[in-house]
């Protein structure tokens, strides 16, 4: 797994495949198939975005047409009663247990937890947490039990297309994850419009205050999956709440895989990549308390 870096709120590359080797292959899966859907019936569309708050090392541009086959998607990333259900059927070990530890960002963690677990050289706000997993979001003690319709976390590419092959879904590509998110809007920043806040009204789950030692909205961490309104397609939370994994890698000859949406983490002086054209990516081992997916199909 890779450790975080400061070009996002995720962590970035190495760290962890240099310090670990993976203990176990993922169990076994029998294909299961996932109802509840969208149905989208694909076309073409303008992809990417030249935008001045835009990342040029990131790709997001040029703006580029791009076309996508129908293809259908989930309303909501992964719960963390689906995966438990996933867990259940399949006795599958994610890799942060399987490491022992995985990303978790200081705010979230008790002040005993916070001042024993070690922090990542260059973002101190990252975590290096024992113990800490998908059903276990903050190490031992924490749990998901009152977070069942929570998007699933701690879960890395690999868990990630796992429960894919279990469910009989796949990753979306991120031309398709672009394309849904979008909502059938051309060339807006987000999945509502160009205005983060239109008419004064929170839309999303991202940052608020000054990052990362003040925070002033009305909850740190993750929402439920069906917060907030959806997009035009009726997906919801394609920007903010947590980074979605992609099918795709993130660059040609690069090992890492690419993540769509940004995170409650993201802010506009930090990690402005809540815009639906903004990419980011991790190793394929990588966990955090900020990434979790969506399933295709």
């Amino acid at each position: 797994m890779s450790s975080p870096t400061s070009a996002c709120c995720t962590p970035g590359h190495d760290s962890r495949a240099a310090a670990l080797t993976l203990l176990a292959a993922p169990a076994a899966l029998a294909p299961r198939p996932v109802r509840g859907l969208l149905e989208l019936p694909g076309g073409r569309f303008l992809m990417g975005a030249e935008d001045a708050d835009g990342f040029p090392a990131d790709g997001e541009g040029p703006v580029r047409e791009v076309a996508v086959a129908p293809f259908r998607i989930a309303p909501t990333t992964v719960t963390n009663a689906q995966y438990a259900t996933f867990v259940k059927a399949t006795g599958h070990v994610t890799e942060a247990e399987d490491f022992g530890f995985s990303f978790v960002f200081a705010g979230l963690l008790a002040a005993e937890s916070a001042a024993t677990a070690p922090a990542v050289e260059g973002v101190p706000w990252w975590r290096a947490v024992s113990g800490a997993s998908w059903k276990r979001p903050e190490g031992p003690g924490s749990s998901v039990a009152s977070r069942q319709n929570h998007p699933v976390v701690h879960v890395s590419w690999n868990d990630a297309t796992a429960y894919c092959a279990w469910s009989g879904t796949r990753l979306p590509t991120e031309a398709e994850w672009e394309y849904a998110a979008r909502g059938g809007l051309e060339r807006r920043r987000y999945p509502w419009g160009d205005e983060l806040a239109p008419d004064g009204r929170t839309l999303l789950n991202i940052w608020q205050g000054e990052f990362p030692t003040l925070y002033t909205g009305p909850h740190l961490g993750t929402v439920p999956v069906k917060s907030y309104r959806p997009n035009g397609h009726g997906l919801y939370n394609t920007v903010g709440n947590v980074w979605e994994w992609c099918s795709d890698p993130f660059a040609q000859g690069r090992a890492s895989r690419a993540m769509r949406g940004g995170s409650f983490l993201c802010h506009d002086s930090y990690c402005n990549r809540y815009r639906v054209a903004a990419r980011s990516s991790d190793t394929p081992d990588s966990s955090t308390s900020n990434i979790g997916f969506r399933v295709a199909a």
